[in-house]
Order: structure tokens, then C-alpha cells, then sequence
């Protein structure tokens, strides 16, 4: 998978995974490694960056006699997330394009053939007016 691509998958993930309840590092990493490969190296620089871009917010809690980052999401964090399925729908759109699987798109080559024979026909045979 293209390596910005993944980050950005990476990204949306740690926020859903937030979505519903706060969370530490490892156990973030044990929710979402079910569907995207990750490690704590690729995590904890997402979660800084998220937290930079105010998607999320840090607060620690004492947890066995240690301190224990926990994350929390924010409104801009849950607006991330939808905005990204909005856009996905576009990605799939190209996907099915390429793949040549969304029915949209064979119907709209027909079209267009048939379009074109039309023109070429009211040309004429030899392609002039």
C-alpha cells in the first residue's frame, strides 16, 4: 500500500477508534491492527500530529503507580472522520472506474459510443458534413 495513503487510513482509524471511548496507545494499536497494520513506532507519531491538528486531545491517568497517556477525541476529530467517508465515496467511484465494476460508468461508455457513431453517421460516410 502507498506509504501516504496508509498514513492517512492510519490516521482515520486512531479516530474511530477514539470515537466511542478514550483510549491509551497499546490498546489503540489492539483495536485497530485487526484491519491495518500498525506498531507503536507509526502510532505514537499519528497521535502527535492529530493532536497538533487539535483532532484529539491528551490527558494522563495514573494506572499502576505510573502515569498513562489516554486520548480523547475532539468535534474537529469527529469531523475528520466524516468528512473522510464523504470523500471516500469519490475514491471508490475511481476504484470502480479502473476496475471497471461500478455499472455508472459502462452505462455512461455506451453513451458515448453510441454518441459518437450517431455523430460520425450524420457526417456521413466519409466523416463530413
Amino acid at each position: 500500500m502507498d506509504v501516504q495513503l496508509k498514513k492517512g487510513l492510519i490516521e482515520i482509524c486512531v479516530l474511530k477508534a477514539l470515537e466511542t471511548e478514550d483510549s491509551y496507545g497499546y490498546q489503540i494499536i489492539k483495536d485497530i491492527s485487526p484491519y491495518i497494520e500498525i506498531s507503536e513506532s507509526t502510532l505514537y507519531p499519528v497521535l502527535k500530529r492529530l493532536e497538533s491538528g487539535e483532532y484529539l486531545e491528551v490527558y494522563s491517568v495514573e494506572h499502576n503507580g505510573r502515569l498513562r497517556k489516554y486520548y480523547r477525541i475532539t468535534a474537529s476529530g469527529r469531523e475528520k472522520i466524516k468528512l473522510f467517508i464523504e470523500e471516500w465515496k469519490e475514491v471508490m467511484t475511481v476504484y470502480g472506474y479502473i476496475s471497471r465494476e461500478i455499472p455508472e460508468f459502462e452505462e455512461h461508455r455506451a453513451v458515448k459510443k453510441s454518441g459518437a457513431n450517431i455523430n460520425h453517421a450524420e457526417k456521413g460516410s466519409d466523416g463530413n458534413d
